[in-house]
């Protein structure tokens, strides 16, 4: 609205999607969140006819669409009997536990329940049962624009591997709350999905967030909010006072702060000062002594790691790589591409092994130390490789010390408290919300056991973790390489091949 050359007015207080002209060209229309937006030319300009003589600040207020649709909610019951709970409350363990759901919420949970007339009843024995992984940090696949897909391979990826919760803390800001609201209305497969839309940018580029006051804060606030954002990221602003704007917009609008402060160490700790929700990425120092220990704790600021991508030594996800043969995890490859796979598991990094007891698993031992100073540290992949990428990380946190139980609870109760949804999800409680995982062999003896998940339960939809069908219901939609045999390009492996051979049941005639 600075030009000289042409004449050029400020439409919209907050921006918005979807510009279009009205039929005579005399007014346009936008979107922002469920508000709806009209301005006539003439009103935006003091010289067309009928314009007045000065032109006013753009409106804030739309009109309401008003468009509303069901949340998809289960009409099952289920029981779940002679089960090993991880209730992720304290550190409770069941032992011979029945849980009853009831639609998408669990009804109960006891040694000695009874159960009524109508619940379809598994018999878990020897079977360990705990939340759903709660992913704090997860890019999911929401960048691109355009429509998505039915059957979309991160969201399954996820599930597959007992993701029933993600925040992702950067993404296309109308990508990822339509796909939140599609999950959330059962019209795709999914974890719930959380995000902050676009970062709040701070350097120069086309998506910069420019913050000069409190009311530039406001209005990116407001601009995120009204698509569906419990949370903001504050990411590399510069200036001191722009990160405070931020916070002070946020908690006059009730959301959640997640910075990042570039590896920057002292940028980190001004944030823990001004009160942030958390710290994203690890600080590129550790060990840390009493100053951090006594600043973090009495701050209340959370922490999310992420080991797998660690700042200030070398990547904690190619641990696993040089480990693990990844590009034969059969699993993986069912609700992976190929190429997502290959390229990043088949070429190895190969390095000594103190470059990782000097890497990620010293700051991992900074989250131990933190954890025992009662920081609350959360699980965040970081979106390294869908699913898979989430177990490494809880292991990560066993790495630097944590006992098992305090890496699940990282991956669960920490990381649904920390997104702000605790009182819903991440933990085996009366009243929460149905999101479970169901294990072959007990994480607390072995903490790479949370890989053997047999079935998946996302809000209170049972699901076969190996194939992702639900239980009792037609099968899923195939994925498209399901049908062109992607994933068989390579003579030594046919897991595609064999998988459809032993009935996943993804039947070509379904559109």
């Amino acid at each position: 609205d600075k030009s000289e050359s042409v004449p050029v007015s400020q439409l919209a207080g907050d921006a918005g999607i979807g510009i279009h002209w009205s039929a005579d060209s005399k007014k346009v229309m936008w979107t922002l969140g469920d508000q709806l937006y009209s301005s006539a030319l003439k009103d935006r300009f003091t010289f067309l006819p009928g314009s007045p003589e000065k032109v006013e600040q753009p409106t804030l207020q739309g009109t309401s669409i008003g468009l509303q649709v069901s949340v998809d909610k289960p009409q099952s019951r289920i029981a779940l009997t002679n089960v090993r709970a991880i209730t992720m409350e304290d550190d409770q363990v069941m032992e011979n536990a029945t849980i009853l759901i009831e639609g998408n919420m669990i009804k109960a949970i006891g040694q000695r329940i009874g159960i009524p007339d109508g619940y379809t009843i598994y018999d878990l024995s020897g079977k360990t049962v705990m939340p759903g992984l709660v992913d704090a940090h997860a890019h999911i696949g929401a960048f691109r624009y355009g429509l998505g897909t039915q059957t979309n391979w991160q969201f399954l990826a996820n599930l597959a591997f007992g993701v029933t919760t993600a925040h992702d803390p950067s993404a296309n800001t109308e990508t990822v709350f339509g796909l939140s609201e599609l999950v959330k209305a059962g019209e795709v497969v999914g974890p719930r999905l959380y995000s902050t839309g676009f970062i709040l940018y701070g350097a120069d580029g086309d998506f910069k967030a420019v913050i000069n006051s409190l009311d530039d804060a406001r209005s990116h606030i407001r601009r995120t909010k009204a698509f569906g954002a419990t949370s903001v990221k504050s990411y590399n602003q510069p200036r001191r006072e722009q990160r405070q704007q931020v916070m002070q917009a946020a908690r006059e609008l009730g959301v959640n702060v997640v910075p990042e402060g570039g590896s920057t160490f002292f940028h980190n700790m001004s944030m823990i000062v001004d009160g942030h929700t958390g710290i994203e990425h690890n600080i590129p120092v550790a060990p840390v002594y009493k100053d951090v220990i006594e600043l973090w704790k009495t701050s209340g600021t959370g922490y999310t790691p992420t080991l797998i991508v660690n700042y200030g030594g070398l990547n904690g996800e190619y641990y696993f790589y040089e480990r693990d043969n990844v590009w034969e995890n059969e699993k993986l490859l069912r609700f992976t591409p190929r190429r997502v796979i290959d390229s990043r598991s088949r070429h190895r990094t190969k390095a000594p092994q103190e470059e990782y007891t000097n890497g990620h698993i010293l700051v991992s031992k900074t989250a131990k130390t933190l954890t025992d100073a009662g920081v609350k540290v959360n699980m965040g992949a970081h979106g390294q490789l869908q699913g898979l990428g989430a177990h490494w990380e809880t292991w990560m946190m066993a790495q630097g010390g944590m006992t098992n139980m305090e890496a699940l609870k990282t991956a669960t109760i920490n990381a649904a408290e920390y997104i702000g949804i605790g009182k819903s999800v991440g933990s085996i409680k009366s009243g929460k919300l149905a999101d479970l995982i169901v294990l072959t062999d007990n994480p607390l003896e072995e903490i790479e056991n949370t890989q053997t998940i047999e079935m998946v339960m996302a809000n209170g939809r049972l699901y076969d973790a190996n194939t992702m069908n639900e239980m009792g219901k037609p099968d899923r939609l195939p994925l498209w390489w399901e049908i062109e045999g992607y994933n068989q390009a390579f003579p030594w492996h046919e897991s595609s091949e064999s998988f459809m051979r032993a009935g996943c049941g993804c039947h070509i005639g379904h559109q």
